[in-house]
């Protein structure tokens, strides 16, 4: 005989899944599967563009989930691990064919500090999501490591110059963005930028620039801006650190 607890909308099981937001999630996931087959034939400057394609993929699929109401755990789960793909297994892999595999076990060792920070940084990232300070994100987002890395390939691939040459900078760039994301400094989120609200006239002047800049020479826009935004985070706690030496020693008895 059926319990009433059977009937009950709670106890029906959802069948399928909803294919808008996740159709964005596998495009992602396939731009980062491309650069990294891509990285293996040897053509870089196309493996650094998919990642980049993958990041605003990335950003586009949690917006369609909410502009449509089609928001579900499985969807969260799916884009984690999309993102560990592109922005964690695909960046490594990439930037270790580009130039690092020619160090020898120190290449491969920052290759695997990056992509266990990325699983690191993610894991930690979808445990804290529900108490975390929206305005921040603790750690370098695995997005934006991977985009300033690719950056450095692009740089790199765009200007004709030998990998060769960044050998120092790409090893110093992979390690130190692989502990970034798992570091507890703090990066500006963006999330509680007012679009809809008034700027001074001098933004939009900014705004003009900077998208004059990325059509002129868009590698060089991106990893610079990029790597800027990767040292916000160290340079806003040794700013916030000071701070916090000067009021100390403002409150001692002279």
């Amino acid at each position: 005989m059926e319990t009433p607890e059977a009937k009950t909308p709670e106890a029906r099981r959802p069948r399928g899944i909803y294919l808008l937001p996740n159709l964005f999630t596998t495009a992602a996931l396939f731009a980062g599967f491309y650069g990294t087959v891509a990285a293996m034939n040897g053509r870089f400057e196309a493996a650094a563009v998919a990642v980049f394609v993958a990041m605003v993929l990335d950003g586009l699929d949690g917006r369609v989930a909410r502009l449509t109401h089609t928001e579900t755990e499985f969807g969260v789960q799916y884009d984690s691990l999309a993102d560990m793909v592109s922005f964690g297994v695909a960046p490594a892999l990439i930037m270790y064919q580009w130039v690092l595999s020619g160090m020898g076990k120190l290449g491969w060792l920052a290759a695997f500090v990056y992509a266990a920070g990325a699983a690191l940084r993610l894991a930690r990232f979808n445990t804290q999501v529900g108490s975390a300070d929206k305005r921040y994100f603790l750690g370098l987002p695995s997005p934006s490591a991977a985009a300033v890395t690719m950056g450095l390939v692009w740089v790199g691939a765009d200007q004709g110059v030998a990998p060769a040459a960044f050998t120092l900078p790409a090893f110093v760039l992979t390690l130190g963005a692989g502990l970034l994301m798992v570091s507890n400094f703090l990066f500006h989120s963006f999330k509680k930028v007012d679009l809809r609200g008034k700027v001074p006239f001098v933004v939009v002047i900014v705004m003009v620039l900077a998208f004059a800049l990325i059509n002129l020479q868009a590698p060089m826009a991106l990893f610079g801006g990029f790597l800027i935004y990767t040292l916000s985070g160290p340079t806003l706690s040794i700013v916030r650190w000071r701070a916090r030496v000067r009021r100390r020693r403002g409150g001692e008895p002279g």
